[in-house]
């Protein structure tokens, strides 16, 4: 028995972009990005076979709480500044409210949190779980901080290069991987991340420090906040250049963690039961929505994965 959480924007943008828009609806619409999503799903339900499942979205995709700490997160995609509206292909967005159509219809859990991303939700939902493994699938490396041994198993199913070359990434793969300790791969993780940064998050990180330094600085001293007291401290264990570094990026080091590490204590909002439906919850509507939007096999496929 395992829940599957979704990363559900990644997912159905990464399917926007593999498949062509010309895959429409009768009235033009594209529909790539819903048939994509819908095939993932399948491939999901039928590779990994978890008994729940649920569909990790965005309530707000950047945070007035992150923005306040810093500024410059994830600034660069801001298409509205008035309405803080992130730059969306304008052939996505009439998408989603199809996606979320099909899972209602098929009886899939979306979950989300007022003020919060994706990845807070998962990140709560993972942090509350205490019954059943838990897999996060995304294409997003920022997740990678959730991976666990206790109380259950937390892994993430990492997509970046499609599904068909899916990593499957736990404590010791991430330690592996960015040689951090594997005793505290997630958390680690997370730490190296504030501490070398990450441009595509609007994250300046601490100029001269990639990821090899970040990752052997945290495996050092242990947590980022065991580094930042070293360096305040004057300690003889960092060189005068690297204590240097670090004290001219006080102020970032001082949000950064904040910003990084998701929201474990995020008010997630269930739209249902999150088990695996042994059968579509409203086959009715699920014929119509695949004959209206011209889904085709993609429904079929999801349908045929269910367990049922």
């Amino acid at each position: 028995m395992t829940i599957a959480l979704l990363d559900s924007a990644s997912l159905y943008f990464r399917s926007f972009f593999a498949l062509p828009e010309s895959m429409t609806a009768p009235d033009g619409t594209p529909v790539n990005a819903v048939r994509g999503f819908a095939d993932t799903i399948a491939r999901i339900l039928t590779d990994r076979r978890p008994t729940r499942l649920v569909a990790c979205l965005d309530a707000d995709w950047r945070p007035q709480f992150r923005v306040e700490l810093l500024p410059s997160y994830k600034a660069h995609r801001v298409a509205d500044a008035e309405a803080n509206a992130e730059e969306v292909p304008d052939t996505l967005t009439p998408q989603v409210p199809i996606i979320l159509e099909l899972l209602e219809a098929v009886g899939l859990a979306t979950a989300e949190a007022p003020g919060y991303e994706a990845d807070d939700v998962i990140g709560a939902l993972t942090a509350r779980e205490q019954a059943d493994p838990v897999e996060v699938i995304t294409g997003d490396r920022d997740l990678f901080q959730l991976v666990r041994t206790e109380p259950t198993a937390a892994s993430v199913i990492y997509v970046g290069k499609g599904w068909a070359k899916a990593e499957v990434l736990g404590p010791p793969e991430i330690a592996e991987r960015y040689g951090v300790p594997k005793d505290n791969a997630g958390p680690a993780y997370a730490d190296m991340a504030a501490l070398r940064g990450d441009p595509s998050d609007g994250l300046p990180g601490v100029a001269g420090i990639g990821d090899k330094t970040a990752a052997k600085l945290i495996t050092q001293f242990g947590s980022l906040d065991a580094l930042v007291e070293a360096a305040n401290s004057s300690s003889r264990d960092l060189p005068l250049k690297m204590r240097l570094k670090l004290k001219d990026a006080a102020d970032y080091l001082a949000v950064a963690p904040k910003v990084v590490r998701v929201a474990t204590d995020a008010p997630v909002e269930l739209s249902g039961p999150d088990t695996v439906p042994a059968t579509p919850a409203d086959p009715d509507r699920v014929a119509e929505l695949a004959e209206r939007w011209n889904l085709g096999n993609s429904v079929q496929r999801l349908l045929k994965a269910l367990p049922g």
